[in-house]
């Protein structure tokens, strides 16, 4: 299994890193998809680039997940609050305050005492910018890990299966029906509300998956099986939200959430294509620079919307030309710019490893 220079796994960092530009192209094509109409050749290409990064969030918690649950990994109760909760209450603070100034604190360009004293109501209010809702996330699984921990010391392979079986069918696939076939799923849904098994809820699944996929070997049957179902999850995603938003003639992003089982199936082939497959190359500069960028993939991730912002105020969009290149390349400016930006952060002593 490759390593970085420090012990980081080489696969962990390449998967960070892809997840962290995954959710900039992300961001980049579903920020104009609106402005196209549903089916056209643009909004097609929009919307499949959106589809088929849909992966990139949960890979996060995924990621998170295969270090905090080790058992090998000493994580005390003091730690989880001190050192990654505190981190994720700074920048949810910092960069909380930072995007609501620039959406509430000014009056054509100008900042004003009101807009300033509206913007940190907002925040404190927990109404902060879109993309930070991850952080309130994050946050929540933090906070259960010291739990999550004790389950995965005593856990058994088949305990394992079973929280697996439960969290996809409770949390996944039964909700993500309901709002396919509501009247179908009905009698189905309020037997399953009535259990109240919230244990099962959230990303609890993605953040145990990520140890056990790193900690268990699988058999090569279940490797290829797993394979088969990320491509069928990727199929899904993209003709089945193309051909929900037809029919209903606006866009439907059921078959987009990240807790629909086609992007569990992508999320989890991914993850196991980078273990086995594309984990296992020795390349030494690789391996430095892969470290270099995953370090700050936090801060490339809370930065870069301010940089999409930056580009609607320039009045550049993916459809200033063609969105089968404008997506690549805007994104591709965005981590660039948003990359030397975390970069710098993460270098002023103190509160740099807060903000990135």
């Amino acid at each position: 299994m490759a390593r970085t220079i420090d012990g980081r796994l080489a696969y962990a960092d390449l998967l960070r890193v892809l997840a962290t530009i995954a959710v900039i192209v992300l961001h980049i094509s579903a920020g104009w998809l609106s402005a196209v109409p549903v089916g056209s050749a643009d909004w097609t290409v929009l919307c499949t680039y959106d589809a088929l990064m849909r992966w990139c969030v949960p890979m996060f918690v995924m990621l998170s997940g295969m270090f905090l649950l080790d058992p090998k990994k000493p994580v005390p109760l003091r730690s989880v609050f001190f050192k990654y909760i505190l981190r994720a209450l700074a920048a949810l603070l910092v960069w909380g305050v930072f995007y609501a100034l620039l959406d509430y604190g000014h009056v054509k360009g100008r900042f004003t005492w009101a807009g300033i004293k509206s913007a940190f109501h907002y925040v404190l209010h927990a109404q902060t910018h879109y993309h930070l809702w991850f952080l309130y996330m994050i946050i929540g699984l933090y906070l259960v890990t010291p739990i999550l921990r004790a389950f995965v010391r005593g856990a058994s392979k088949a305990d394992f299966h079973w929280l697996f079986l439960l969290t996809f069918l409770v949390y996944s696939l039964f909700p993500v029906l309901q709002e396919l076939f509501p009247n179908r799923m009905s009698l189905l849904m309020t037997w399953v509300n009535k259990f109240d098994i919230h244990m099962v809820l959230g990303y609890v699944g993605y953040y145990v998956a990520g140890y056990y996929l790193k900690h268990y070997t699988l058999s090569r049957p279940a490797e290829f099986i797993i394979y088969l179902l990320g491509i069928l999850g990727g199929v899904i995603t993209v003709w089945g939200n193309a051909a929900l938003s037809v029919h209903y003639g606006s866009f439907n992003g059921v078959l987009f959430e990240y807790r629909a089982p086609n992007v569990v199936f992508m999320t989890v082939a991914i993850f196991v294509l980078f273990r086995y497959v594309l984990g296992v190359s020795e390349e030494r500069d690789r391996r430095q620079r892969l470290g270099g960028v995953a370090r700050v993939s936090f801060g490339i991730f809370l930065v870069h919307d301010f940089f999409i912002m930056c580009l609607r105020w320039l009045d550049i969009s993916t459809l200033s030309f063609s969105p089968l290149l404008s997506v690549p390349v805007l994104s591709a400016v965005v981590f660039l710019l948003s990359f030397a930006v975390a970069w710098l952060l993460s270098k002023i002593p103190f509160i740099g490893p807060y903000l990135t």
